[in-house]
């Protein structure tokens, strides 16, 4: 082969370069892409979901003074035959529908085309009733719930009163009550409480799941005033009997006579021969106890017996005078009334209402004048000795000793002083 020489390849390198810059050899170029054609493209649309079906609806119909259940219902856009078949149902189940109270609750659940359902009432926390609409009509069926038993120690101080010192462990007024039954034969709340008092006590507590629905027994109980200690047993649970109240030795702490007509007050006046009379003058005797308290306070018959007076007896305005066993009177003056159907010959019970207390005859101001004779002979109520009631049989007083001192023991070591 022959080679080029070097001359002619250094000729056709300069005829090259002059031809490219003369622009008389031609290279293609790129050329630019035409713009893309617009196209009318189909909008996208989002599928929407199709509409919710109509949801059965409750409503809750509280009811109000003078409502019954028919009338609730009919209010709340039931017809009202259904109503009273709802109502027949529910009689039918058991249903006390007179305990029916203004503030009581009916659940009623609509269909999703506005027809009643269910109707359901709780009559209280462990007891409830829904009638359920079906195909041969209105049936009831009846819920029941058993209370869970709890045994809790309480405890607290007395700084104004009772009431509030309860309230301030956070507990409710049933349980004063039930603390002052308790000991009102051997210790008067309304005129011998003071601030310093201490109380404690073991007892049943109700509960629906978590929630606490009402006090059961007071198993055991203390209360310590002025250095004494008064001491309540509860006995008598285990055989199924009502449950009665002892102190450590198994003597009753329910007297024949109870210390206060009334549950709380205090007293403004004491039992004495020489007292300046506020309306008379002078220096009278004044053989009862004045307890102070608002004008319809409920009197309570302070023992057992039987009515001698009941009505206007001149300067003791309103008078209930009543005659007990073993030579006892008591006689209540000053009230604003009488209890209903109290009459001479009746006989009543102990801690029976049997007035209110008033201003009526010769009284200043509210208060119940508190008066008791025996052998026809006026006596201190504060300071008389009552008959004790039953204590404890022989036969079950080992057992009640035992028991009473396991409580105690538990009751010092959850609730101590």
């Amino acid at each position: 082969m022959v080679r080029p020489s070097p001359f002619r390849v250094a000729i056709a390198s300069i005829v090259l370069a002059a031809g490219v810059a003369g622009g008389w050899l031609w290279w293609p170029r790129p050329v630019a892409a035409p713009p893309p054609s617009v196209v009318n493209a189909t909008p996208i649309v989002t599928p929407q979901p199709p509409p919710e079906p109509p949801k059965e609806r409750k409503e809750t119909v509280t009811l109000k003074r003078g409502d019954t259940l028919v009338k609730a219902l009919a209010n709340a856009g039931l017809e009202t035959r259904a109503a009273h078949e709802i109502a027949m149902a529910m009689k039918k189940a058991g249903a006390e529908l007179r305990r029916l109270k203004p503030g009581h609750e009916l659940e009623i659940v609509w269909s999703p085309a506005g027809d009643p359902t269910t109707v359901s009432w709780q009559a209280d926390a462990w007891l409830g009733y829904a009638a359920v609409f079906g195909e041969s009509g209105w049936t009831v069926t009846r819920f029941e719930t058993t209370p869970e038993i709890r045994v809790e120690a309480v405890q607290g101080s007395v700084e104004t009163s009772l009431f509030q010192a309860v309230d301030e462990i956070g507990e409710t007024p049933p349980l004063v009550l039930a603390l002052v039954n308790l000991f009102e034969s051997d210790f008067d709340f309304t005129a011998d409480t003071r601030r310093g008092d201490r109380f404690r006590l073991l007892v049943e507590k109700r509960y629906a799941g978590d929630t606490f629905v009402s006090y059961g027994n007071i198993l055991a109980a203390q209360y310590a005033s002025g250095g004494r200690t008064l001491t309540g047993i509860g006995y008598g649970r285990t055989k199924g009997d009502k449950i009665a109240y002892y102190d450590l030795a198994g003597r009753s702490l329910r007297k024949s006579f109870l210390k206060s007509p009334l549950e709380f007050t205090r007293v403004t006046s004491g039992f004495t021969y020489a007292r300046p009379h506020p309306i008379l003058g002078g220096v009278r005797p004044h053989l009862a106890i004045d307890y102070a308290a608002p004008v319809g306070t409920p009197v309570r018959a302070v023992a057992d017996g039987t009515v001698v007076r009941a009505g206007w007896n001149e300067g003791n305005g309103i008078q209930v005078h009543l005659r007990h066993r073993s030579g006892y009177e008591t006689i209540y003056n000053h009230l604003s009334s009488v209890a209903r159907g109290l009459r001479p010959g009746t006989r009543v019970s102990q801690r029976q209402v049997i007035g209110y207390v008033g201003a009526t005859g010769l009284a200043t101001g509210p208060h119940l004048d508190y008066r008791i004779a025996k052998g026809g002979t006026f006596v201190n109520p504060l300071g008389e000795k009552f008959i004790p009631g039953e204590p404890i049989g022989a036969a079950e007083k080992s057992a009640f000793l035992s028991e009473s001192r396991a409580l105690v023991e538990r009751l010092e070591s959850e609730a101590p002083f």
